[in-house]
């Protein structure tokens, strides 16, 4: 991010209505205009967590990421850049039931409509953008999707400064951290599950994620580098159980596993494979790669994957 640019984050919030895709729009009470819900990041918040928080706030639904829809960049009246991250995100029947909202100082009124209608009611070409890159999913039959979530662990004790096992290094305080700021990005994907290698530094990396969420963490010899390099793991089964499954999922291990998860991803999904899959498996400690995957034909292949940085 560049100091001078405002960021901010939002999502194409959208739902079937009588079988047909139906976006939610927002009426600002101030702006008296029509767009997106989005809104800016909060000092110290991921992109991820903004869009989700944002779009709570405005709308009073709760909702789980999907896709990423692109980026808008426009000029602000003072001068400065602003940057807008946007994601397709699905409002569930029970998002629905639980909405809070009401009428505000910032928000006249909500309205779903079909993507043909919200095309002439948007206020700016910026959202009719990232709309069409909405469209292009339902074109494509690919808006209801999953996601499966590699993570590499944070950063752990170098190997020469470790007397024990290498399975048993901990993390260092840095690490620690980066394990501690990692929950508030990926639960914008509202992951259902947690696996992660049995080695120290894995389990440890997820288990602030598994203490805000409830999961359990279930470790796994499949995804661990000593099985890796002893050639004893199964890489190929963890992917395929977790495709089969079709809910998103975290998937913790190591560098050196990094490569093989995200090829048997798309093995498992008939994905051609070609140099992005070895971009989303070079992960520095702490960070991760979300691959989006179709919950109705995951044999489709990967929709798209993202790529996020450690924030500490």
């Amino acid at each position: 991010m560049t100091e001078t640019a405002v960021y901010a984050a939002g999502a194409v919030c959208w739902r079937l209505v009588e079988g047909k895709p139906h976006v939610l729009l927002i009426h600002r009470t101030v702006h008296g205009d029509v767009t997106i819900p989005k809104g800016k990041v909060d000092p110290g918040e991921s992109l991820p967590r903004t869009a989700v928080r944002e779009i709570e706030e405005e709308t009073g639904l709760a909702v789980a990421l999907g896709v990423p829809l692109g980026v808008s960049h426009y000029d602000l009246p003072g001068g400065r850049e602003k940057i807008v991250h946007y994601w397709a995100a699905e409002v569930t029947p029970e998002a629905i039931r639980r909405s809070t909202f009401v009428p505000n100082g910032e928000v006249a009124a909500i309205e779903w409509v079909t993507i043909k209608k919200a095309r002439t009611y948007l206020s700016y070409g910026a959202d009719v953008e990232i709309l069409e890159s909405f469209a292009r999913l339902v074109d494509n039959g690919v808006t209801s999707t999953f996601a499966l979530i590699a993570l590499r662990h944070a950063k752990a004790a170098p190997p020469r400064s470790w007397d024990g096992p290498d399975s048993t290094r901990p993390l260092t305080e840095h690490g620690v951290q980066q394990a501690a700021g990692i929950v508030e990005a990926i639960t914008a994907w509202r992951p259902r599950r947690i696996f992660t290698s049995t080695a120290t530094r894995c389990v440890t990396t997820v288990a602030p994620l598994a203490a805000a969420t409830g999961m359990k963490i279930k470790r796994t010899e499949r995804l661990s580098q000593e099985a890796f390099e002893e050639g004893t793991g199964d890489v190929r089964a963890a992917i395929g159980k977790r495709v089969r499954a079709r809910k998103t999922a975290v998937l913790c291990s190591h560098g050196p596993v990094l490569p093989e998860i995200l090829r048997e991803i798309a093995l498992a999904t008939g994905t051609t494979i070609g140099a992005y899959i070895a971009d989303a498996a070079d992960l520095e400690p702490g960070g991760f790669s979300v691959v989006h995957l179709s919950t109705d034909n995951p044999s489709s292949g990967i929709i798209t994957i993202e790529t996020h940085s450690p924030r500490v």
